[in-house]
């Protein structure tokens, strides 16, 4: 009976020392009997219940406990249908915690799933643009460096040329509307720096990055800024026939624009003194 008895506490142990090492990060459990989890991990998919764990704390905006419920599917159940899944989960726990540091942790998760998975897979499509967003979560004020702006656009584009056809038609629309805000960024920062060379009177240097921005990024939400400045320099050093044009591009494609007065007293300058009649 003794025999009996030490099998059968060898065949518990056994059991619970199963458990343990399948969920160690599951979750506390009480004991090999107990009902916190109240689930055989080899034979009811484990790799389930720790995704539903990590849901569960994503929402409750734990980001490290989440992360290590999906990293336990990554690294011990490389046969879950689950695990291409909690690869990007692992990325959420990351932008959630935004902070740089954070972001560096994602990209580097984002690069190695497309390195184990092909374009093709039915993910890849987020997975691209989750990169785009990691450089556009960290895009700065249009008068600091513009490192993370420009790779947002690059990311971006790299997103809508690709994936056009496979990704969700929503989020197309949502990286159009975020490429064309990072670009505006750029060329808004190119801009102040164009503003500051006509402040100090280098219009030669003004002219150079106002024409760059009309020629870059011919969809600026802001060219009505850009037509004014650039024509007040040309006319400043007398390229009159060259600013001309541009003022009353101005008026006919920013009818609204807080420059539209001014430009219309330039034209009509302009206009008598090249001996133009005004119509």
């Amino acid at each position: 009976m003794a025999n009996i008895n030490n099998r059968n506490a060898l065949s518990r142990t056994t059991k619970c020392s199963s458990i343990f090492a399948s969920l160690a990060i599951v979750g506390t459990i009480t004991g090999c009997g107990g009902n916190e989890l109240e689930i055989n991990p080899i034979e009811n998919a484990a790799d389930t219940v720790l995704f539903e764990r990590g849901q569960e704390a994503m929402s409750d905006e734990n980001w490290t406990r989440a992360r290590e419920y999906f990293e336990t599917i990554r690294d011990n159940y490389p046969q879950s249908t689950l695990r291409d899944q909690a690869r990007l989960r692992i990325i959420d726990t990351y932008e959630g915690e935004d902070n740089e540091i954070a972001y560096q942790s994602a990209l580097t998760e984002l690069r190695e799933f497309q390195r184990l998975y092909p374009p093709t897979h039915e993910l890849a499509p987020i997975a691209q643009y989750k990169i785009a967003m990691v450089f556009y979560n960290q895009m700065k004020i249009p008068e600091r460096e513009q490192t993370q702006t420009r790779a947002a656009v690059r990311e971006f584009e790299t997103f809508i040329s690709d994936y056009s056809e496979a990704a969700e038609p929503g989020l197309i629309t949502e990286a159009r509307t975020k490429l064309r805000e990072a670009r505006d960024r750029l060329s808004e920062a190119s801009f102040i720096v164009g503003r500051y060379y006509y402040r100090i009177k280098n219009y030669l240097g003004a002219m150079d990055r106002f024409r760059g921005i009309l020629d870059d990024d011919p969809g600026y939400s802001r060219r009505d800024i850009v037509y004014y400045y650039l024509a007040d320099s040309l006319t400043i050093n007398g390229f009159n026939t060259e600013a001309l044009p541009l003022f009353e591009r101005l008026i006919s494609e920013y009818p609204e624009s807080e420059y539209v007065t001014d430009a219309t007293q330039q034209i009509a300058s302009l206009k008598t003194g090249m001996g133009l009649d005004d119509r």
